[in-house]
């Protein structure tokens, strides 16, 4: 049986009577001790799990049960982190990624599906249609972004034409600039960089919107109120994002188009009027069509992907950032790997 003082002042004499403590040990009797704080029951703790000895077995006296209690409570018995290295790992680590993207594939197809069922449903009870809603969240997405869009395009546009042009002159084939530019504008780089600036603006703010509305319980209170929380707050973003996304991709078609024409005036010595005269020989309009078409389906990913990631929040400013970063992750990706099938599909198809 143990005695005496068993605190932090006597902690390295305890100590000493424990490393004498037999190897054999069943049970430790504490019930001798007088005076005990948590340092000299953390050492009791220890030895009685060296030595394998069961928690009934090891007995204090009722003035220290409680504080031996809330010792045994709070104390981290959780076993130490084993090492993640090696081949194996990195492949359960892959797996696990992989299975990761897989469930949320399948959690925004099943999105998509419920916002399509609501759409159904608003287009037969029309009064639960939220224009002013909508016109909002217009106005955030395609006239806010006007001047960034513009400003990209238009940079763009002419770092493609600064650099067909100096590749070309090699070859005496400058004025197929306007090919270049034009081409690569209508059919690519217009869509995607308004899709990637999108993505960035409006993704992240759909998320933030709806993922604070669902920390302070806000979307519960909907619920609540017997509304449907898809009709107040996904339809209208996803719909103002589908009417903007296409005008948005034609501005910038235009201004990276201009800055083309910037390029070939003040570069290549190539007039504005025999510039857009080039153009409007080569160019087919299947190519505008072609670009305008992957839009509305980049607006549609953008959008419920990010009012999905904002209904994903668990209450706390820790998942909301979190939510709010895969939610631009989510979108620039998979917006670029369906530019890119989308892209060969054409090809393949002539068009």
């Amino acid at each position: 049986m143990l005695s005496g003082q068993w605190t932090l002042a006597t902690a390295l004499a305890a100590a000493a009577v424990l490393r004498g403590a037999p190897r054999t040990l069943t049970a430790i009797d504490a019930t001798g001790i007088s005076a005990l704080d948590s340092a000299g029951v953390l050492q009791l703790l220890r030895l009685a799990d060296q030595h394998g000895v069961p928690g009934p077995a090891l007995r204090f006296r009722p003035e220290h049960q409680a504080l031996a209690s809330t010792i045994v409570d709070v104390a981290d018995d959780r076993p130490p982190r084993r090492r993640d290295y090696g081949v194996a790992d990195a492949l359960a680590r892959l797996g696990a990624t992989v299975v990761d993207i897989g469930g949320d594939l399948l959690a925004l197809v099943s999105f998509l599906g419920e916002n399509l069922a609501k759409l159904g449903r608003l287009l037969r009870q029309p009064r639960r249609f939220r224009l002013t809603s909508t016109v909002f969240h217009m106005e955030q997405v395609g006239l806010d972004a006007v001047p960034l869009v513009v400003l990209l395009s238009y940079l763009v546009g002419a770092v493609i034409a600064f650099l067909g042009s100096t590749i070309l002159r090699d070859f005496g084939a400058e004025i197929y600039v306007v090919e270049l530019v034009s081409i690569a504008t209508l059919r690519e780089l217009a869509v995607l960089m308004t899709a990637i600036v999108v993505a960035g603006r409006t993704a992240s703010s759909y998320t933030a919107q709806i993922g604070a509305m669902k920390a302070r319980e806000e979307v519960d209170a909907i619920r609540v109120l017997g509304l449907d929380p898809i009709d107040l707050l996904v339809l209208p973003r996803v719909l103002a994002l589908l009417v903007m996304l296409p005008l948005l991709t034609f501005v910038a078609m235009l201004a990276g188009l201009a800055g083309g024409v910037t390029v070939g005036a003040f570069d290549l010595g190539i007039p504005p009027q025999m510039y857009l005269a080039r153009m409007h020989e080569t160019m087919q309009v299947r190519h505008f069509f072609v670009g305008l078409s992957k839009a509305p389906v980049f607006a549609l990913v953008i959008g419920l992907i990010g009012c999905l990631q904002g209904l994903k929040v668990e209450g706390t400013a820790q998942s909301v950032g979190e939510r709010t970063t895969a939610s631009v992750v989510q979108s620039i990706s998979l917006v670029i790997v369906i530019d890119a099938l989308a892209a060969l599909w054409f090809m393949r198809m002539g068009w």
